[in-house]
């Protein structure tokens, strides 16, 4: 049977669903081991190494600005379908503006870029925005749910805090440093896995290692079965986040679809077996193992280090009480080039990273261009952006996401580079609205929209929702509450807290309930993206919530204060929150609207500014 903690309280609904599938994996009556045939299943696509692309041949010629746009117009004409036109300027600054810092733009902002005759000021805007903090804000809210950040353990008995992470924003602030100062990608991962190791010197990237360190800490964790679930979790954060491969499958068996054996996730999980998760003071010491979060040092950090080397055996079914033949520890079989690469070094952590950013390794370059075509299209170019293995979807455009890929390692794994190419690219700069073409169509006159309801080509922008981090820092911004310093976490649900909502605490736990209205993923687990919902209790959160409320009166308070008429602060309203002109008829409803009586605590404009912060056009980008 599974290991069951004894925690003292009932297990939540995360810890049910880990202790489900392993039961499941437990009592699987596993048939006799199918020889695989490496060679055939090194064909799989995302096990042949990306190959450099020629340009495709379009009709269009006028058309692309880049390579990018070359091959999504080919596949486009391929279907008979017609490219949208560009959107207008408003719209274009306040989509990029969100995608690369995840804040609007200010009406200054805008203005500047409307009158803007230049012929690069786009690429100015660009270049203007990957240069500010803010970009590494928005990227690490993407990073820290793949890396499961979060400052607690799913379960804590009576008030033991010993197992929590006080100091975990200290990672948080390594990653965001880490995407502003566009460290390299391969650099970004190997510090997160070994920089201990590879850079024994460098103690000021040490915060990098709460990408491990951070992980999950069970009670009773000197048995072995604790430990095993330890390893396992780890084992599957990483292959996840930076292979998209499911390694962790093969805990009890030999993966059931991809060429994954259980000495492969033996072999990865004997890295972990030989490192140990602590808590390291500014001198070098580790804390007591028992020292409370509300007494540790602040400049604690919360990393890994090595212990006493060792293999693994691969244990029959995943009990612990039946270890088979020992499995080396080293790397996965169908990346090698024939046996297995054997880790000599220490835990293997050096060796481990040093052969996920390999150049010859096909999976990491390819997983984060498309998790990089997620963030900014709205859909990334393989679906499954964590499974690149046979249950997962084939690209789209594989020929893209390859050329893409190798890029992207020739041009020093750049992502500030990789970014600005794809945001400066026509496919980007298309409007979302459907019926918005350049050219009448070709077969009987059909609309995209009808050939390609699901935007697969991507022959027009999607409109995007907004996540919880953005969506709140909009509402923060508008009202002119939003204070852009860093630090330590704050409750999100504090009245003080004016920080960007990144600097929020992010409990395993308890996941604050706004968060999870939001669609903020569940940090117990990799989230490989987040989902999208529209439900009746986000609108009702808009109309009840304190924190609406108060930024309603404090928007109102500006608006009041930003012309001497009510015509003049309607328009500076629908800058502020749209970076757009108000029509005349939303002029005219709104001056409507601010004569009839208030109904409620609050006075008109409050109300008016309450109305516009729950717009679906607030809470989207197009």
């Amino acid at each position: 049977m599974p290991f069951t903690p004894r925690f003292g309280q009932v297990p939540n609904a995360t810890f049910q669903l880990f202790a489900t599938s392993l039961l499941l994996c437990v009592i699987t009556q596993a048939a006799e081991p199918v020889a695989i045939d490496w060679t055939k299943a090194r064909q799989h696509w995302s096990f042949v190494p990306p190959k450099a692309q020629a340009l495709p041949k379009v009709k269009d010629t006028a058309w692309p600005r880049g390579r990018v746009d070359h091959f999504i117009l080919a596949s486009m004409e391929a279907k008979e379908l017609t490219p949208s036109r560009e959107a207008d300027v408003r719209t274009l600054i306040r989509r990029v503006a969100f995608d690369l810092t995840g804040l609007p733009p200010t009406p200054e902002e805008v203005r500047a870029f409307v009158s803007d005759a230049r012929p690069d000021a786009y690429a100015r805007l660009v270049d203007d925005l990957l240069g500010r903090r803010a970009f590494g804000e928005r990227m690490a809210s993407v990073w820290l749910n793949l890396a499961r950040y979060a400052e607690d353990q799913a379960h804590q008995v009576g008030g033991n805090s010993s197992l929590n992470y006080p100091n975990a924003w200290r990672y948080r602030d390594w990653v965001i440093a880490a995407f502003n100062a566009d460290l390299p990608y391969d650099a970004f991962i190997e510090k997160q896995l070994a920089v201990d190791l590879i850079e024994p010197q460098n103690k000021a990237d040490h915060a990098a290692l709460g990408f491990l360190g951070l992980g999950h800490k069970l009670y009773a964790r000197s048995r072995l079965d604790v430990q095993a679930e330890e390893w396992s979790e780890q084992v599957d954060t990483v292959s996840q986040t930076f292979l998209g491969l499911t390694v962790a499958c093969a805990r009890c068996h030999d993966h059931k679809s991809d060429p994954i054996t259980a000495r492969d996730y033996y072999a990865m999980a004997g890295v972990f077996a030989s490192v140990q998760m602590v808590n390291l003071r500014p001198d070098g010491k580790e804390e007591d193992g028992k020292t409370l979060a509300d007494k540790m040092d602040p400049g604690t950090l919360h990393v890994v280090r090595d212990l006493k080397p060792h293999d693994l055996p691969v244990y029959d079914r995943g009990d612990m009480e039946s270890p088979g033949v020992t499995a080396p520890r080293g790397w996965l079989q169908v990346l090698s080039k024939g046996e297995p690469v054997k880790f000599q070094q220490g835990s293997g952590r050096a060796e481990l990273a040093r052969q996920i950013t390999d150049p010859a390794n096909p999976l990491t370059a390819r997983v984060m261009v498309n998790r990089v075509w997620d963030l900014l299209f709205g859909k990334p170019l393989a679906r499954t952006t964590s499974n690149f293995g046979a249950t997962g979807d084939k690209p789209t455009h594989p020929e893209l996401l390859d050329d893409l890929a190798i890029r992207f390692m020739q041009n020093g794994w750049s992502l500030k580079r990789l970014m600005r190419e794809l945001v400066l690219s026509a496919t980007y700069r298309q409007t979302s609205r459907s019926g918005a073409f350049q050219a009448p169509r070709a077969v009987a006159n059909r609309p995209s929209l009808e050939i390609d309801e699901a935007n697969d080509h991507f022959w027009r922008m999607n409109r995007r929702q907004l996540g919880i981090e953005s969506w709140r820092d909009a509402i923060m911004a508008a009202a002119g509450t939003l204070t852009l310093e860093g630090g330590p976490s704050q409750s999100l649900d504090a009245p003080t807290h004016h920080k960007r909502t990144i600097y929020s605490q992010v409990s395993r736990r308890d996941l604050n309930k706004t968060l999870m209205l939001f669609d903020y993923p569940d940090a117990n687990v990799h989230a490989a993206r987040r989902s999208s919902s529209t439900t009746p209790t986000q609108k009702l959160f808009v109309m009840n919530s304190p924190f609406i409320i108060e930024q309603s009166k404090r928007l109102a308070q500006r608006l009041q204060q930003s012309g001497s008429d009510d015509t003049s602060r309607i328009r500076h309203a629908y800058e502020l929150l749209f970076a757009r002109e108000p029509e005349a008829e939303e002029i005219a409803i709104a001056q409507e609207f601010l004569k009839q009586p208030a109904e409620s605590s609050l006075n008109a404009w409050e109300q008016l500014a309450q109305a516009l912060l729950a717009t679906n056009e607030m809470l989207y980008v197009d």
